[in-house]
């Protein structure tokens, strides 16, 4: 054989062997998420693509310790007033900018000054980000900030080019461009988002995969049926009702682990016209609600027990929950009275907005059946889980069935929901107490100062009920037997360090 054909041969056999060592990733997500701009986004399943395209100042280990992620390491001031961090060198964005405190500089000063921001309330802590060499910046803050650390283990600590976010402004979303593991390639709404490696990764030799593709699929029941068929390589959100089956399918592998966050019904209480309602004008009403509801039937119906009730923002497990106010048991006769006390006591309708899945509706319907035994009649509007957000944000609607992920520190969980100026608080619910006991607990550096604080605030929103919390949901993810390296972590992300599929 001859030279040229020689190489020829080895050239086609290399290009052979590259493609067939070539892994692209396909995960399945229960719902489409919204705008791709951490610094506009709110969606759970957003945050699933951004542990792939958008790394963070710091990133948390599975037993919730704060690592270093673009950051390498910091220390505060003895006052607590000054946070230096050092930043990680080598690092590019994925158009080639580089990573360096003043991008840092730019990032914070869009969260707080982008009027689309939903990150102010995280970041407000912060009078000043000063640039203090290439690969140093230094935070002032106005009040010591207990969270802040934690803020910075998620969006508000995502890091995005300076160049393509002052080109794109509001827009940035559509062609985000940030300086994770994979970068942006194309969005198809409700179809796929789809990310290609990015080679000049800082820890590039711990990604094993070409590509990731995320796939809404918001039928629980389909989702799985294509990871069965080989058409998915591992979901999110496996339904509780499907784990034994799953379990018993060799071609599968499991694992979990204990959400940090919550599911509730958010109630429009002060968001435009709409909150002139019934149920947003009453507390009683609210309260009569809450008291209708059996969490425990929920848990059971629905999840089979997998998941635990709740009645607040943290579970009954953590330790910053309220124990003065144990999770309630039904309790029809007191909600009729409540109705009665409110002026309705023939009953009363109201409107929930749920999300268009399985177990969100029917998480809905137990709840409608069960309000309906104590005059509460609640009409069911199916949506579009981004359509939904929209709508809350917007101020159309009367109540909202959705929850949260979840966060590291306890004020991610309260703070942005229930202060007046919350960048979460769709609820539009003000409350002069609420605010002052909730920044006290955010400025308290002593856990038991920050826990009596969180006391007496959960002890007035339990008479005030902007939010109707359910329970708590635990992590489920159904991978296929390929998967290895996997590992589960309690704020539901997917992160892909190490992972890799088996031939």
């Amino acid at each position: 054989m001859s030279i040229k054909k020689t190489l020829g041969v080895a050239l086609a056999l290399g290009i052979g062997a590259t493609s067939l060592h070539a892994q692209d990733l396909r995960i399945g997500l229960q719902e489409d998420p919204d705008v791709l701009d951490p610094d506009q986004s709110r969606t759970f399943v957003g945050r699933i693509v951004y542990a792939s395209l958008c790394d963070k100042l710091v990133d948390i280990t599975p037993n919730l310790e704060i690592v270093p992620q673009l950051a390498t390491g910091w220390n505060w001031s003895d006052d607590g007033l000054e946070l230096t961090m050092t930043l990680r060198d080598g690092v590019t964005f994925h158009d080639g900018t580089p990573f360096n405190a003043e991008a840092v500089v730019a990032n914070i000063d869009r969260s707080q000054n982008m009027p689309e921001s939903r990150r102010k309330s995280e970041v407000k802590s912060i009078t000043a980000t000063e640039a203090v060499d290439d690969l140093t910046v230094k935070f002032t803050l106005g009040a010591p900030d207990a969270t802040l650390i934690a803020q910075f283990a998620d969006r508000a600590g995502m890091m995005v080019s300076p160049t393509a976010a002052t080109a794109a402004g509001v827009d940035f979303g559509l062609n985000p461009v940030c300086s994770g593991p994979f970068a942006f390639k194309e969005r198809i709404q409700q179809d796929r988002i789809v990310l290609e490696k990015f080679n000049a990764y800082w820890n590039a030799d711990a990604i094993n995969f070409d590509s990731v593709v995320f796939q809404p699929i918001p039928d629980t029941t389909v989702r799985l049926a294509n990871l069965r068929a080989g058409d998915l390589d591992m979901l999110e959100r496996l339904a509780a009702t499907d784990v034994t089956s799953a379990k018993a399918d060799a071609s599968l592998q499991l694992e979990q682990a204990t959400s940090l966050g919550y599911q509730g019904i958010t109630i429009n209480v002060g968001n435009g016209e709409r909150a002139a309602n019934p149920l947003g004008e009453n507390a009683a009403l609210r309260r009569a609600l809450s008291l209708a509801v059996d969490r425990e039937v929920i848990n059971q119906v629905v999840f089979e027990g997998a998941f635990a009730a709740g009645n607040q923002p943290f579970p009954p497990t953590s330790p910053w929950y309220n124990d003065a106010y144990p999770v309630p048991a039904r309790d029809v006769e007191a909600a009729k009275a409540l109705l009665a006390e409110a002026g309705y006591p023939d009953g009363v309708a109201i409107e929930v907005q749920v999300a268009n899945n399985p177990v969100q509706t029917q998480v809905m319907q137990v709840v409608q059946a069960m309000a309906a035994e104590a005059g509460i009649k609640i009409d069911l509007a199916a949506t579009e889980f981004a359509t939904l957000l929209a709508d809350q944000s917007a101020g159309v609607y009367t109540a909202s069935q959705i929850g949260w992920s979840g966060r590291v520190d306890p004020d991610g969980n309260i703070h942005q929901f229930m202060t007046t100026s919350g960048g979460i608080n769709d609820s539009k619910y003000s409350n002069p107490e609420v605010d002052r006991l909730l920044d006290a607990a955010r400025s308290a550096n002593d856990t038991t100062e920050r826990k009596s604080n969180y006391d007496a605030a959960i002890a007035i929103l339990q008479q005030d009920v902007p939010i109707v919390y359910l329970y708590h949901p635990v992590w489920i993810w159904a991978l296929s037997d390929r998967m290895q390296g996997f590992t589960p972590y309690p704020d539901g992300m997917i992160r892909l360090e190490n992972v890799s599929l088996s031939e």
